[in-house]
């Protein structure tokens, strides 16, 4: 067993417990989650949630597709495939992790899945629109997404090209990952993604993808400017 004795992981704050990221988005007709981490199995019992009709997925990251087999009992027990949604890199690392799931000839009980190879043309999923903005993790290309025409989401990013920005305005809500404080490779620091929400101008922005690094919730989200605060496991967010 592997201990740790930082502040973070031994905070009483429930808002201190952070497993890997991902969001669950629904409508009145629609349920899809962006990401199915290693920890999805875990986050879907956690909130009881019984219906899934698609995933979407940002980029071929271990911690972002690492749960993707647990689909399975939404197969069973839905009796229908999970539409399944991501860029052509994405796409291909899923199809040599899951591969099983792709052969021509399948065996009952593995993943049942339908396929879409997206681009950055606007899509919907159900009865919400979905817009790609292209986003940079250093070197690789990463879907950020526009959802409802309210809603950002970015995850793993260090850089939004001005022309993808654009794309972002005039959204009520942002999702923005924001590491650490401390320079990072290919992670927005806190500073770095303060500085985006406020270019943009966004009511009211919050940021995940947190490392334990960044330090105890209450004590940053005191320090965040109005309007930008931390994202923590469980928030729900409804919009009009």
């Amino acid at each position: 067993m592997i201990g740790c004795k930082c502040e973070v992981c031994t905070s009483e704050n429930p808002k201190d417990k952070r497993l890997r990221s991902s969001i669950l988005v629904t409508s009145s007709t629609t349920s899809f989650v962006i990401d199915t981490t290693p920890d999805f199995r875990y986050q879907m019992l956690r909130i009881n949630n019984t219906k899934l009709d698609a995933v979407l997925f940002t980029h071929p990251h271990k911690d972002h597709i690492g749960g993707l087999d647990d689909i399975r009992p939404f197969n069973y027990f839905q009796g229908t495939p999970i539409h399944i949604y991501a860029n052509a890199l994405t796409e291909g690392c899923l199809r040599r992790e899951y591969y099983y799931a792709f052969e021509e000839k399948k065996y009952e009980g593995i993943p049942n899945i339908i396929m879409h190879t997206i681009d950055e043309t606007p899509f919907m999923i159900g009865d919400i629109e979905i817009v790609p903005i292209l986003v940079w993790h250093l070197k690789m290309p990463v879907y950020g997404y526009r959802i409802g025409g309210k809603f950002t989401y970015i995850t793993d990013a260090n850089r939004i090209d001005d022309n993808e920005k654009e794309k972002i305005k005039g959204s009520d809500i942002l999702v923005l990952n924001a590491l650490r404080k401390e320079k990072h490779l290919s992670h927005f620091t806190l500073g770095e993604a303060i500085t985006i929400a406020q270019e943009l101008k966004i009511e009211q922005t919050y940021f995940t993808h947190i490392s334990h690094q960044l330090g105890l919730h209450t004590a940053i989200n005191n320090e965040l400017p109005d309007g930008i605060c931390l994202a923590y496991d469980g928030l729900t967010i409804k919009m009009k």
